[in-house]
């Protein structure tokens, strides 16, 4: 049983994880769906970011990105149980046995890691939406979906509070830095609506779920005060065709899903 301590926050992950996942009803098929879209977003993330372990740009960085990863793990393994609970399937069901086009994380999360400037661009975009996102859901009608919400919004609090600090380090830094960190915006930043975009299934879930449009306001202050601080200019506008709730991905998640799930498909039912 591990314990992390992220400033005055002190956790027993796995401890709230099960409890939350034991506690938990049989969701809807609508809760659902809605349970992989947030779960996907958390399991791709901390799939991206348990590859910079040994080659974060400093030690502390190694320690402070493989927390933030099992953090998101956390997150996805009591979406995903919720979620799985529908269909009778378990967490590794979903993880490991679902193809591309059944995932429905957003594009955001599934660009490539690039460099580290391209990893903090992508992780601000998504640490800020999330913890919107989960201060929101804490007042969810469902209250699995409430009390996931309630642990992951203190640990996401930390995450936007840590991409933060590198952008502005980034920005502020020397001019190769502040270079590579607008080429990491020109190449992210197209993506970040695919977080924001209404799909039907938030209407039929009216009380649950927050819509996803409704965070854009408090998203965009907190990245304008940003530009204001550094001087950066931020791409006005998201390009990409978007989609990945609806299971339309960049090619970027085939590769990802390649690595991750390839030793559950090669030795089915092994323990260790």
């Amino acid at each position: 049983m591990t314990t992390f301590d992220h400033g005055d926050i002190q956790l027993d992950e796995l401890a709230l994880d099960d409890e939350i996942v034991r506690r938990a009803g049989v969701a809807t098929a609508d809760v659902a769906e809605y349970a992989l879209w947030l779960g996907d977003d958390a399991l791709v993330l901390a799939q991206q970011l348990g590859w910079w372990i040994s080659r974060a740009p400093e030690l502390e960085e190694d320690i402070a990105l493989g927390n933030i990863a099992l953090d998101l793990l956390g997150h996805a393994r009591s979406l995903l149980s919720y979620a799985g609970s529908a269909s009778g399937r378990t967490e590794d069901d979903l993880a490991y046995w679902r193809g591309e086009r059944d995932f429905r994380s957003s594009q955001l999360v599934e660009q490539p890691n690039g460099d580290y400037a391209h990893t903090i661009v992508r992780q601000l975009a998504a640490a800020v939406s999330m913890y919107e996102l989960y201060s929101r859901l804490q007042s969810s009608g469902d209250a699995t979906l409430a009390a996931i919400a309630a642990k992951a919004v203190k640990e996401v609090a930390y995450h936007r509070e840590h991409c933060v600090e590198w952008f502005r380090r980034l920005a502020l830094g020397t001019d190769e830095s502040r270079r590579r960190l607008e080429i990491a915006l020109d190449h992210v930043w197209p993506y970040v609506g695919d977080l924001f975009r209404d799909e039907p299934l938030i209407d039929r879930l009216e009380g649950i779920a927050v819509r996803p449009s409704s965070l854009r306001p408090a998203f965009d202050a907190v990245i304008d005060a940003l530009a204001a601080e550094t001087g950066i200019v931020f791409p006005a506008a998201d390009t990409a065709r978007g989609g990945g709730r609806r299971g339309w991905h960049t090619e970027y998640l085939s590769l990802l899903l390649a690595e991750m799930q390839v030793l559950a498909r090669e030795h089915p039912g092994a323990t260790w």
